[in-house]
């Protein structure tokens, strides 16, 4: 009688925390990116996920040791961990391996090497994937994360090479304008990445006219990078946990633009970092990525979209319109979840509670069919035609008005130069007779940027 009186309370107490505790879902479909540092109050944060639908937490954090005291919080929580590290890119122990291993920096093509220079910001301390030392040091390191108990994953970041070309919208903030390719900029030129590719293609890239036309030597360095992952991948697997990522916004535009193609990376699930504030401002951005990453990932990888809440001075309110249009458009193009950067811009309650009520009803359709989101009907590309984009095309002419100074009224746009991915047309007001130079990035086949200037 005793014995049945236990089970019946521990029945009790099982429906209870079910009926009150945080809701459990197969797998998180609402993520975060969060730093994490020890004291902080992180029971506090996890209460925040909680209240704005976000099941899953991309961690970063200085030492295993922190994980090991955070997990256990955020599982208290219901909320699946993935430590989120940076790999190719030191990071907490960037001043350890400078200063043991500079040889292991990685070379730009004008010979300069990362241990003596600089590439836009001073963390910016890239190692070379071609070393076989490089990749023993990297994997031990994920080793010791994965001997983390109660850890759910690794998620890499910074698994990549210096970007040769940065999003548009960050060009002025560096002083920059990367219509090209420039040496500078351009690494993966260690020695010991030179003679491997002349091992295997009997040339060295540097002899080549114009070596950021050469695709064997742009996808050599890519398949370094790559065969780093799937390093990764397999030491990850082999303690019971699933492997995710955070890389540029497509694979194509990846490789053009770090060197990183994802697609050959033996990902569990992957979260390409689709900022549209980086790139055109307009949500279409979005969906034309999600729609080439349902085309070109590796088959069996889940597919999230990692999305900005970026205030800019602006409202709550217009903030969390444009974040919900971001999803609407990335769950329309085939995305499975969301990660965004960052819950701490969820500020508000009211910004919470909406966020959730958008995170809650998307699982549900999830739940009503079968744990997967009702299947959406796609194309096979993106529409690379900036033109058939309403809503950037609204956003050039809106800052053709602006360097005009008045409304104006616009003429038919004239292509009057085009160099690899750069497009320039030239425009005139027929009012003022003002003329503009409207220019388009396309990389990866996407309408990836834009500018305008007053002729």
């Amino acid at each position: 009688m005793k014995k049945n009186l236990i089970l019946t309370a521990v029945a009790v107490l099982t429906l209870c925390l079910s009926a009150c505790g945080p809701k459990q879902h197969a797998e998180p479909m609402f993520w975060t990116w969060l730093d994490y540092r020890a004291g902080m109050n992180f029971d506090s944060v996890c209460t925040v996920m909680n209240q704005s639908g976000i099941d899953g937490v991309m961690l970063n954090a200085p030492t295993p040791d922190d994980y090991r005291v955070a997990v256990p919080v955020a599982k208290a929580h219901g909320i699946k961990v993935f430590a989120w590290l940076w790999t190719m890119n030191l990071e907490h122990d960037r001043a350890k391996v400078l200063s043991e291993h500079p040889e292991w920096l990685s070379v730009n093509r004008l010979g300069r090497s990362l241990a003596d220079t600089t590439a836009y910001v001073d963390y910016y301390k890239f190692l070379c994937p071609a070393l076989p030392e490089v990749r023993e040091y990297l994997n031990d390191k994920i080793k010791a994360y994965c001997e983390v108990d109660g850890l759910d994953g690794i998620a890499l970041d910074y698994h990549r090479f210096v970007d040769v070309v940065l999003p548009t919208t960050l060009w002025p903030n560096y002083g920059v304008v990367q219509d090209r390719e420039y040496p500078e900029w351009d690494f993966g030129y260690h020695p010991a990445m030179i003679e491997k590719f002349k091992a295997q293609y009997g040339y060295d890239p540097r002899e080549q006219e114009d070596p950021t036309m050469d695709v064997k030597w742009r996808q050599f360095r890519c398949d370094q990078i790559a065969e780093v992952a799937n390093l990764f991948a397999e030491t990850i697997h082999s303690y019971g946990k699933q492997m995710g990522a955070s890389p540029f916004p497509t694979p194509k535009m990846a490789s053009r633009m770090v060197r990183q193609d994802w697609s050959k990376w033996d990902l569990d699930i992957v979260f390409p970092m689709v900022y549209t504030d980086f790139y055109t401002l307009d949500p279409s951005f979005a969906y034309d990525c999600t729609v080439e990453n349902v085309r070109d990932k590796n088959p069996k990888t889940e597919l999230y979209c990692g999305l900005g809440v970026n205030f800019g001075g602006r409202p709550q309110d217009e903030v969390m319109d444009e974040l919900i249009k971001n999803m609407d458009l990335a769950f329309a193009g085939g995305a499975q979840g969301i990660a965004i950067f960052t819950v701490n811009n969820l500020r508000t309650p009211e910004m919470q509670a909406r966020f959730k009520a958008y995170a809650d009803s998307l699982r549900a359709q999830r739940d009503a069919n079968g744990g997967r989101l009702p299947a959406v009907s796609v194309p096979d590309h993106a529409d690379p035609d900036p033109f058939a984009h309403e809503g950037l095309m609204k956003l050039v002419e809106a800052k053709i008005a602006s360097l005009a100074g008045a409304p104006v009224q616009l003429g038919e746009y004239k292509l009057v130069n085009e160099f690899n991915v750069t497009k320039d047309y030239e425009v005139a007001d027929a009012v003022s007779g003002a003329k503009f130079l409207v220019s388009f990035w396309s990389y990866g086949d996407i309408v990836s940027g834009w500018d305008v200037k007053k002729l």
